[in-house]
């Protein structure tokens, strides 16, 4: 524990939330902003005098006075700075995914290792929404009994962020490692559960003829080490609202979540109806896991998203890109700091 925390935030899209959260706490004093794209940086900065604005993400990485980094620059990015927040020593908070491929995160993986005193989290916000907060205490009591199966939808409904956007710019841009891993994070949070191995197929019908080459819809199907299976899907192109759409069947009942809502039900029969759940997603917990990182520096507290838990998800969202290359079912290859025994 420490009393206070200097901070910078690298990237400045998402990015102006954490800077943001990093002001709402009094013991964190944000002293650098740093974002490629000048206009940005100078629009974004002007909104906080007295933090120093930088282009360049070293300069906020080998600065020995900073003590936390929020990374939140584009996906290719994220495992070089974090690599280098190691090497200074600093506390890191990333947006997912935190790398790309199985290299970059065996590196990260060796780094923490060798650093156990660093902080890391990551910013997988849907297990701060209240249903989802509702369905983990229900778990946690057995109010569905034995969970045998779960299936998970991120149904983006932004295509023109593929098309139009930085996605579709930086090399082997993937849908699993921007979308998806939110829904494996949720299951595995809610669950309890460690996948095995998976098998991962897509397609890139609803993106022929535009700039972006690569999957636009992937599904994925998981085999837990407990023999129950599920199943996450990344769709960018749905023709829908954005949204999580979640599926929990035990043996005495499920949970069904779309755009419109939740409903548990207790029955086989048709006659009797679900119980309709319906809270809202708040704009709380877009900054929710942040803070409890922080407190978790500072005070000590349980943070929402633990290392182990990061490294879990991104080890599954790294064997579902290996399945599409292969075709096959692949082992999911987790690190020491997932800190899995089978």
């Amino acid at each position: 524990m420490v009393k206070s925390l200097n901070a910078a935030v690298i990237g400045l899209g998402v990015g102006e939330r954490h800077v943001r959260g990093y002001l709402a706490e009094p013991r964190c004093k944000l002293v650098s902003i740093c974002d490629l794209d000048k206009e940005k940086l100078e629009t974004v900065g002007a909104r906080y005098p007295g933090v120093k604005k930088l282009q360049d993400p070293d300069e906020v990485l080998s600065d020995p006075s900073i003590d936390v980094v929020s990374i939140a620059s584009y996906d290719n990015y994220h495992a070089d700075q974090i690599l280098k927040a190691l090497a200074t020593g600093k506390h890191i908070f990333v947006e997912k995914p935190f790398c790309l491929t199985q290299e970059e995160y065996s590196k990260i993986d060796e780094g923490l290792v060798e650093n156990p005193q660093i902080h890391f989290s990551s910013n997988l916000v849907l297990r701060r929404a209240p249903q989802f907060l509702d369905l983990k205490k229900r778990l946690s009591e057995s109010y569905l009994g034995d969970i045998y199966y779960m299936e998970a939808d991120y149904n983006y409904g932004r295509l023109y962020k593929l098309t139009d956007g930085w996605r579709g710019e930086i090399p082997n841009y993937s849908i699993s490692h921007g979308g998806a891993i939110h829904m494996i994070d949720l299951i595995l949070w809610l669950s309890g559960k460690i996948p095995a191995r998976v098998v991962a197929a897509g397609n890139d019908i609803s993106t022929k003829g535009t700039s972006f080459r690569y999957h636009s819809q992937v599904s994925a199907l998981l085999e837990f080490s407990d023999n129950s299976t599920g199943k996450v899907s990344a769709n960018f192109s749905s023709v829908c609202p954005h949204h999580h759409a979640l599926q929990v069947f035990g043996t005495r009942g499920a949970f069904i979540h779309t755009y419109e809502g939740g409903v548990y039900y207790d029955s086989r029969d048709p006659r009797v109806p679900g119980e309709k759940v319906n809270m809202p997603f708040l704009t709380e917990e877009k900054g929710a896991v942040q803070k409890s990182f922080i407190a978790q520096i500072l005070d000590g507290h349980k943070e929402d998203v633990s290392k182990q838990e990061v490294f879990r998800s991104m080890a599954v969202s790294l064997a579902i890109e290996k399945s599409l290359q292969t075709g096959k079912w692949e082992s999911v290859r987790y690190g020491k700091s997932a800190n899995i025994q089978f």
